[in-house]
């Protein structure tokens, strides 16, 4: 009897799993791929590409500061007193500390400014892809763009419908 019911229970468990697993419904989406459709994207990489170039042209100008002040120190150094060669090395070596610290803010300054331009982009990318799989009743959505996914039982790809929420093409 104890053996019968044990034998009820596993039998109900796995029926009970067997019906989960039926409800469940899977989708897949390559997210690069999205990105890349999305006009707000390039947009992105526009500002972003304008903003390097802001901090690189600031970064030669201190550069060509240091390297003309380097010059004008290695032939003059000679005719200079040893008070002025000092005054001399220690504004070299400011600037040369400057340099230092530009190029960390800037490092710092660049990450911040990609993650203001693209958060947004992002969140509206994520908001669709979740909005589709509630409209469509997909109980998982799985990223292709990552290659992490090596084996999966058969899923829809959302790429049109998650297109289509965002309004592209």
């Amino acid at each position: 009897m104890k053996l019968f019911r044990n034998v009820f229970i596993v039998l109900a468990m796995l029926f009970s799993v067997q019906s989960k697993a039926q409800q469940l419904k899977f989708g897949h989406i390559n997210s690069a791929d999205l990105l890349d459709a999305m006009p707000d994207v390039k947009l992105a990489d526009t500002a972003l590409a304008k903003y390097q170039k802001e901090l690189e042209d600031s970064y030669n100008f201190l550069v060509n500061e240091y390297q003309t002040k380097l010059d004008d120190y290695q032939k003059n150094k000679a005719t200079w007193t040893e008070t002025i060669r000092g005054l001399k090395e220690q504004e070299l070596q400011d600037l040369q500390d400057k340099i230092n610290q530009f190029q960390s803010d800037s490092q710092d300054k660049f990450a911040s400014k990609k993650q203001e331009l693209y958060a947004p982009i992002l969140k509206k990318a994520d908001d669709a892809v979740k909005a589709v799989a509630k409209e469509n009743g997909y109980s998982y959505v799985f990223d292709t763009s990552a290659g992490a996914v090596l084996y999966a039982w058969d899923s829809d790809d959302l790429m049109a419908l998650v297109k289509k929420k965002l309004g592209l093409q």
